[in-house]
């Protein structure tokens, strides 16, 4: 317990102000602080063999820093199918909506192949990104860039 205070806890203003620069709130970077206390605790029988704490704590940091401003923006794409149908929109509406898919379909097909292949799949098929994996052989990283690559592109030509 002594070793653990005397390594680690020197460095909890360090660690805040980077947990703060990520997560740009108070309350959530003291929050992101605390669980990195928490996940050090857990391990610190094997924290003997860290050579630079701070640097093991800001990795380990950013880790719990990135988790929450993706569960922070994460939205579940919904497939097509389950979108309500442009049918039940008014007439002036149904024509917009109708013109924006075209324009959204074209920009598409000028997405690189596999920007394209993991946004469809992603977007219009529903897939998860495990199964996006399976089928592509890229990794889950790997298609969450491409998808957020496409979707960028797609917004900026929108």
């Amino acid at each position: 317990m002594n070793d653990f205070s005397n390594i680690w806890l020197p460095h909890a203003e360090r660690f805040y102000k980077v947990a703060f620069y990520l997560l740009e709130s108070e309350s959530d970077a003291e929050d992101a602080v605390q669980e990195l206390y928490l996940k050090l605790w857990k391990i610190h029988d094997s924290l003997g063999d860290v050579k630079n704490p701070v640097a093991y704590g800001i990795s380990v940091l950013k880790n719990i820093c990135m988790d929450r401003i993706r569960k922070r923006y994460v939205r579940k794409a919904e497939p097509l199918e389950k979108a309500p149908p442009i049918e039940d929109a008014p007439p002036e509406s149904r024509s917009e909506s109708r013109d924006t898919l075209r324009y959204l379909i074209g920009e598409m097909e000028k997405l690189p192949q596999k920007q394209r292949d993991v946004l469809i799949m992603r977007a219009i098929e529903g897939l998860e990104y495990e199964e996006i994996s399976r089928r592509t052989g890229l990794s889950q990283v790997h298609i969450r860039v491409l998808i957020s690559q496409a979707r960028k592109t797609l917004k900026s030509r929108l």
